[in-house]
């Protein structure tokens, strides 16, 4: 299977090889049932069921979660700071597509909503703070969370917390971005490592930007 990473014309955390590296590692364990939290503009989440859709056809699921343009000051200064304070592109073309002619805030759950319609019935986009959300949603069947939401060292510890209440010990995968010095931030990797310090969790840094926990 071929697997590339497409931008459909949007912001994307993962740029460059950091999708193609993304892409890879979710074949190597090839999930059916997948949960991300911190959707942002949807990149990852359009490209995720490509991918799950080319796997298992119709039969795969995919939970997104985010703030969806819901966020409180400070949890926008926590996320993504510069793009949901102003949505601004490098690209003169996106600023007037998006900003005067679409008129779309692409970090909005419609908007995410429109980018993931062809697999609608797979898809449930949930918008709220997962520090409440991910307690009261089902995730029992999920096979691999892709951990990118919220970067204080609270949220990042409470969200692997509550995922490790209901999936410990069934060989689940979380992969965590922004934990090596590629796309660094202290507070996530704090987080990170004492949240496997507490449960003998061994931690696998991919490409030195991603930290891979089974649980």
């Amino acid at each position: 299977m071929i697997l590339k990473y497409k931008s459909y014309w949007r912001k994307t955390g993962l740029k460059g090889k950091w999708g193609e590296i993304y892409l890879n590692h979710l074949n190597t364990f090839k999930p059916k049932n997948f949960l991300e939290i911190g959707v942002f503009c949807g990149v990852t989440a359009r490209n995720t069921c490509e991918y799950l859709n080319k796997l298992h056809g119709n039969s795969f699921s995919y939970i997104g979660i985010d703030l969806f343009g819901g966020e409180k000051k400070s949890q926008i200064d926590e996320i993504e700071p510069n793009f949901l304070k102003n949505q601004t592109f490098s690209n003169p073309l996106k600023n007037l597509y998006y900003n005067y002619i679409k008129k779309e805030n692409l970090n909005s759950i419609e908007s995410n909503q429109n980018l993931l319609k062809k697999f609608k019935k797979n898809v449930k986009l949930i918008a709220g703070d997962t520090n409440e959300v991910l307690k009261k949603i089902d995730i029992s069947d999920v096979d691999y969370i892709f951990l990118d939401g919220g970067h204080s060292y609270n949220t990042v510890f409470n969200d692997l917390n509550t995922i490790y209440e209901v999936l410990k010990g069934k060989n689940k995968v979380i992969l965590c971005d922004d934990y090596g010095s590629e796309s660094f931030i202290q507070d996530v990797k704090n987080a990170i490592d004492d949240f496997s310090n507490k449960n003998n969790i061994r931690i696998k840094i991919i490409e030195n930007r991603f930290a891979e926990l089974i649980l």
